[in-house]
C-alpha cells in the first residue's frame, strides 16, 4: 500500500493570499502546500480522501491515472470544494465511484453538490458518485476501512484506518471509544495545525499528546498552516515529521 499526502496544509493554503511572512515568502517547496488531502494506492486501485479545491492541480501533479472511491472526512469547503473536478476522470472512464462519508457529511455533500450524485441530464451532468453512509467498518476492494469518530470542534468528522495506517485530519479532540481503535500503527497522519491553541484543531504539542498516548511507529503532522515552516521539524522528536505535498509512504 502506498499513500501519498496530496495535501498538507490548512483551509488557506500556503502561501496564504496577501501575506507576506517568512513562511509564505519561504523558497522551500515544502512550504507550498495546497489544502489537506490523501491518496491510497493498493493493487492498481486510487483511493481518494477527501476531494480538496485543490484537486486538479494535486491530480496533475502526481498523475493519478483515476479514482476508484472516495473517503469524505467532513462538509468543510477545503475538503469537498474540489469534488467538481473529478468530472475529467469520469469523462475517460465513465464510472460512477462509491463515495463513504458520515451521516452529517453525505447529507450536508448531496444538498450542497446534488449534480455529483443524482446527474443534471438538462445541462448535461452524469452521476459521478454513488453516495454510501457509513459508520462501522467496511470492505472496500479486499481491505477493511475502519472509520474513526472525531471531534472537530463541535463538529463530527471522521478519520479512517486501513491496515496500520490512519489518517486523522480535522480534529480537536479522540473520543475514548476511538482511540480504542488505533492501536499498533506503523502510520499516523494527524492535524496538527500550528503552535498556537485552535479550538477546532490539535495544535502541535496536541497532537504530540496524541503521539505519546498511542505510540505509532513514524507520525506524520498534516494541515499546516503558514506559521509552521517545515525546516521546524528538526525539532519535533524522533519519529515525528511535518507532511509536504507529494510526500509519499510505503507500508
Amino acid at each position: 500500500m502506498k499513500i501519498t499526502i496530496l495535501g498538507s496544509g490548512t483551509s488557506t493554503g500556503v502561501p496564504m493570499v496577501g501575506c507576506t511572512c517568512s513562511v509564505c515568502s519561504s523558497t522551500d517547496p515544502r512550504d507550498k502546500r495546497t489544502r489537506a488531502s490523501l491518496l491510497i494506492e493498493a493493487a492498481g486501485r486510487y483511493i481518494l480522501v477527501d476531494t480538496s479545491p485543490d484537486l486538479r492541480r494535486q491530480a496533475l501533479r502526481e498523475k493519478i491515472p483515476h479514482i476508484d472511491a472516495v473517503l469524505l472526512t467532513h462538509s468543510h469547503a477545503d475538503h469537498v470544494n474540489g469534488i467538481d473536478d473529478l468530472r475529467g476522470f469520469h469523462f475517460i472512464h465513465r464510472r460512477v465511484v462509491p463515495c463513504y462519508g458520515s451521516r452529517e457529511t453525505m447529507d450536508a455533500v448531496l444538498r450542497n453538490f446534488s449534480y455529483i450524485f443524482k446527474g443534471m441530464e438538462v445541462a448535461g451532468y452524469a452521476p459521478l458518485l454513488d453516495p454510501h453512509v457509513i459508520r462501522d467498518p467496511f470492505a472496500l476492494f479486499g481491505r477493511t476501512i475502519v472509520p474513526i469518530h472525531l471531534h472537530h470542534g463541535t463538529m463530527p468528522a471522521t478519520g479512517y484506518r486501513i491496515d496500520g495506517a490512519a489518517y486523522l485530519t480535522d480534529c480537536s479532540r479522540i473520543p475514548e471509544s476511538s482511540v480504542a481503535l488505533l492501536g499498533g500503527l506503523d502510520l499516523l497522519v494527524i492535524d496538527a495545525l500550528r503552535y498556537t491553541p485552535h479550538e477546532n484543531h490539535f495544535n502541535i504539542d496536541g497532537a504530540l499528546g496524541v503521539v505519546a498516548e498511542l505510540r505509532p511507529k513514524r507520525t506524520i503532522f498534516t494541515h499546516l498552516t503558514h506559521e509552521v515552516a517545515y525546516a521546524d521539524g528538526i525539532r519535533l522528536p524522533e519519529g515525528v515529521e511535518f507532511a509536504y505535498d507529494g510526500m509519499t509512504v510505503s507500508l
